[in-house]
């Protein structure tokens, strides 16, 4: 029996015409992106010189009436109609997105129907409604009516949010992986602790970014109350250029302080995003 042999391994490396060259990288050219960028910044500045140059901006007249007290009074009416329907509205929400995740169907059947409906009608119709409800109940209409403006906005405002918040909370507990709730359960872990220790810290990377925006959506959206005469930011403004027929400036006053507050809230909410974020991998 012959044995076979084995060629050796060798070393051997394809011959080369000579020594190795690296290919020079050409960055790609592209002209029309500056040409844009130059357009875009030209019409920003013109902008701004005109409005910094046009006297019928009148900044004068904004920065006196900037921090007048009536227009404080109702920026501090509307940050407060601003929290108490963002608080109240998660509150409702909450309670809602848990009834429509149960295996109840008649708790799923009540939700659904609430967010359908509160989705549906525009928030200027529910807020007259409930202005007007006194016309389908009487008894809550007389000298001293149960619901006036202001009760009628909170009320309008407060179930109008819950219906949004409702959706944000779902959406973040469904995108918590159902296997670290079942890992949860084979733990002995009752369903109360598991929502609280497991769905919802994780649950907050989804619902802080939402719910951040339905907050800032929700500040400038009070100012539609002024329909019902209530004296927020917007309202008050009015009640003053209604006075000295000062339009453009009381309204770049509002505009203003609208910017001022949404930028403070931006800011907040990029922070408690960043805490929420915390381990995910990825922190914006």
């Amino acid at each position: 029996m012959s044995a076979s042999t084995v060629a050796p391994p060798t070393d051997t490396q394809p011959p080369t015409d000579g020594p190795r060259t690296v290919a020079e990288i050409v960055p790609l050219r592209r002209p029309w992106r500056w040409v844009s960028a130059g357009l875009v910044l030209a019409a920003v500045l013109a902008f701004l010189w005109s409005a910094v140059t046009n006297e019928q901006f009148q900044w004068s007249v904004v920065a006196q009436y900037f921090t007048a007290e009536a227009v404080l009074r109702g920026l501090g009416l509307t940050l407060w109609l601003t929290g108490l329907t963002v608080v109240l509205g998660f509150v409702i929400g909450g309670v809602l997105a848990v009834m429509r995740l149960s295996g109840n169907p008649v708790l799923v059947a009540v939700s659904w129907g609430y967010v359908w409906l509160f989705r549906s009608v525009p928030l200027l119709v529910q807020l007259l409604f409930w202005f007007n409800i006194g016309a389908l109940y009487p008894a809550l209409s007389g000298a001293t009516p149960v619901i006036g403006p202001v009760t009628a906005v909170i009320i309008g405002l407060v179930l109008h949010e819950a219906a949004y918040a409702a959706e944000i909370v779902r959406g973040g507990i469904l995108s918590v992986d159902a296997g670290q709730v079942e890992a949860a359960k084979a733990l002995g872990m009752r369903g109360g602790r598991i929502l609280r220790r497991i769905v919802l810290p994780q649950a907050m990377r989804a619902i802080v970014p939402a719910a951040g925006n339905l907050l800032i959506g929700t500040l400038k959206g009070t100012s539609i109350v002024s329909v019902l005469a209530v004296q927020d930011l917007l309202y008050s403004v009015q009640l003053i250029y209604n006075r000295n027929y000062l339009i453009i400036p009381l309204l770049l006053v509002a505009t203003a302080w609208y910017v001022v507050v949404t930028s403070l809230l931006g800011i907040g909410q990029h922070y408690v995003e960043r805490y929420y974020a915390r381990g995910a991998g990825r922190l914006s």
